[in-house]
């Protein structure tokens, strides 16, 4: 029987309790994660552009570490741009930071707006946990 376990790293306590999503579900060793946004740990829009895709990151990077993952896990990444993907090439920067040696997938979709005023990307990736290369 395969496993369910929901993955809420420190600091995440605050979106499971208020809106009630869990932050990363791991299914066996598939672990399926939300989407990320720049925001704090307050529920607070990071101001600035590659701030913001920072702060995205680095919350993909919380829940892969409480489920005992890394970013060289990551098989699927697909990003949600708000308007337009006009600042594509400051995102790819910031990626490239977050995965230097195995790539995923990737696909990105420019949409009107999320769920929250300021926001300009979210993150939400597929990761296999202990994978080796073929």
């Amino acid at each position: 029987m395969t496993t369910r376990k929901v993955i809420i790293p420190e600091g995440m306590e605050n979106i499971h309790d208020t809106y009630h999503y869990a932050p990363g579900i791991l299914v066996g060793d598939t672990l399926y994660l939300s989407g990320q946004v720049g925001r704090d740990e307050n529920l607070k829009v990071v101001e600035g552009t590659e701030a913001q895709f920072v702060q995205a990151f680095e919350n993909v990077g919380k829940v892969l570490r409480a489920a005992g993952a890394t970013f060289e896990d990551v098989v699927e990444l697909e990003t949600w741009f708000a308007d337009s993907m006009a600042d594509l090439k400051t995102f790819l920067a910031v990626k490239d930071r977050y995965f230097v040696n195995r790539y995923p997938t990737w696909t990105g979709f420019a949409v009107k707006g999320f769920s929250m005023p300021g926001i300009l990307v979210e993150i939400k990736c597929k990761a296999v946990l202990g994978i080796s290369d073929a």
